[in-house]
């Protein structure tokens, strides 16, 4: 019998989780909340890196290992395809399509934290959708500046920003609102892909504003690879 190890964090990933039994488990990071009704075993918490994960497989008998993280997470990914090799089972990953521009986008793109705010200097009040990375830069905010950044961390008051704590999907309306009383003219953003929160990027383009795009870090090859939650459900049931 296949014994999953389900590598998640994303909706996505708890879409998968709803459809295991009892004999398969589900880990997570120990961020954000952790859900309480699934039939599956849930683990929380890190492995200690490749090696300790790898020892995990071979421990508790893991015969498949799904890498369900977000797109973003490039470390989690290539420990669970290192783990995986190692422990000689099969490693399946579930990697979403990002987004792509449209018509009446202006999207700039960059690839790290020093592009990103280069790419900044010219705006006063950008949203950052990227999680928790921009609050440990709240004090770098230039003084023309002012933040409001949108993560599942709660944080104080800051003179210079706003912290959302937040979680999606949002909605086009929710989004319009937000934007509307805000004022942004900038959002920055990962290129996560799926529907969840690509409402902002909708907006973005009826108001006219630049979009300031992280791209999506390299990920390793795996034994199998999925668009979608269905086709890799259909595929774990054949598998067995």
């Amino acid at each position: 019998m296949t014994r999953v190890l389900l590598l998640g964090g994303t909706g996505d990933a708890l879409r998968i989780a709803r459809q295991l039994g009892p004999e398969h488990v589900y880990s997570l990071a120990g961020l954000g909340k952790v859900p309480d009704d699934l039939s599956c075993e849930v683990r929380v918490g890190g492995f200690g890196g490749s090696e300790g994960l790898a020892r995990y497989i071979e421990d508790q008998r893991i015969s498949l290992v799904i890498d369900a993280t977000h797109p973003y997470a490039a470390q989690i990914s290539a420990n669970a395809a290192k783990a995986s090799n190692a422990a000689r089972v099969p490693c399946w990953a579930l990697r979403r399509a990002g987004w792509q521009p449209q018509a009446g986008d202006d999207w700039r793109m960059v690839d790290d934290w020093t592009e990103l705010t280069a790419a900044l200097v010219a705006f006063k009040r950008p949203l950052f959708t990227l999680g928790r990375e921009p609050l440990a830069h709240l004090d770098e905010i230039p003084s023309q500046q002012f933040w409001t950044v949108r993560c599942l961390d709660a944080r104080e008051a800051h003179p210079r920003a706003r912290i959302l704590a937040t979680r999606g999907p949002f909605t086009l309306e929710g989004e319009r609102a937000l934007f509307s009383a805000e004022a942004f003219d900038v959002v920055v953003s990962k290129n996560s892909g799926g529907n969840a929160t690509e409402a902002k990027l909708e907006v973005a383009r009826e108001r006219g504003l630049p979009v300031v795009m992280l791209r999506r870090p390299a990920l390793p090859a795996v034994d199998r690879e999925f668009a979608t939650v269905a086709d890799l459900l259909e595929a774990l049931q054949v598998s067995g």
